[in-house]
């Protein structure tokens, strides 16, 4: 069983395979940025966008998983903490998730959560 860290963000296989596939779709990115901003209906949504090395910031830490880079800003990483990033296909939704300790609860669409 793999064990939890709070402090941590994780990364599922499959979420790593979906990134570094769109990646290498793309063609012209360095990696992905994920975090979170205040939006949606509950207050806070989560936020994908492909990174290009100029647009680098020193408040990014990089979390370097093979093929693929993932970058997150250093206050997404406090609303984070602990999750797992997932991909997941039901049906014909398929998608990024997010497992997240943090969110006390979830809008009905899924987009948005509360912390």
């Amino acid at each position: 069983m793999e064990k939890f860290s709070p402090q941590e963000l994780r990364f599922s296989k499959k979420a790593i395979v979906h990134f570094a596939t769109s990646l290498k779709d793309n063609g012209k990115s360095d990696g992905v940025r994920i975090g979170v901003r205040k939006a949606g209906c509950s207050g806070f949504e989560y936020f994908f966008e492909f990174v290009e090395r100029q647009s680098t910031t020193t408040n990014d830490l990089i979390f370097d998983e093979g093929d693929c880079k993932i970058y997150v800003d250093k206050e997404s990483l406090n609303y984070l903490k602990g999750s797992l990033v997932d991909y997941s296909e039901d049906g014909l939704n398929r998608g990024i998730k997010f497992h997240n300790p943090n969110a006390k609860a979830v809008c009905g669409c899924g987009e948005s959560f509360t912390i």
